[in-house]
């Protein structure tokens, strides 16, 4: 529960989630933190303040590749959150659960619109 709230708090902000929608749709790969600041006309100090909330809260993660820093969003972390929520969904009601099971269909590897 504190992880899921943790993580929900930092998407609860504008600018971290369009963060993160944008390493999501980047893939395992990641971006490199000045094309994040370029794509999203972000600061780079406030950039760098989100990445690290990102980070705290279990959604990112960063690698060194030359004088880059690489970001790249935690998959691992996001399917249990998206997991965590749908836990007791509808109280196992199936037809209300249908709308959420199908939107996780269509998100399944599509590309986000940032």
């Amino acid at each position: 529960m504190t992880t899921a709230v943790e993580s929900l708090s930092a998407l609860a902000h504008e600018g971290r989630l369009k963060i993160f929608r944008l390493l999501v749709s980047a893939g395992p790969t990641g971006v490199a933190a000045g094309e994040i600041a370029r794509s999203l006309g972000t600061p780079p100090n406030t950039l760098s303040a989100n990445l690290a909330l990102l980070a705290q809260a279990g959604l990112a993660q960063s690698r060194r590749d030359g004088r880059s820093i690489i970001y790249s969003a935690r998959f691992d972390r996001m399917g249990e959150l998206m997991a965590w929520l749908a836990a007791d969904c509808c109280g196992g009601a199936a037809e209300v659960c249908a709308p959420v099971a199908a939107a996780a269909r269509r998100a399944a590897c599509a590309p986000a619109k940032v």
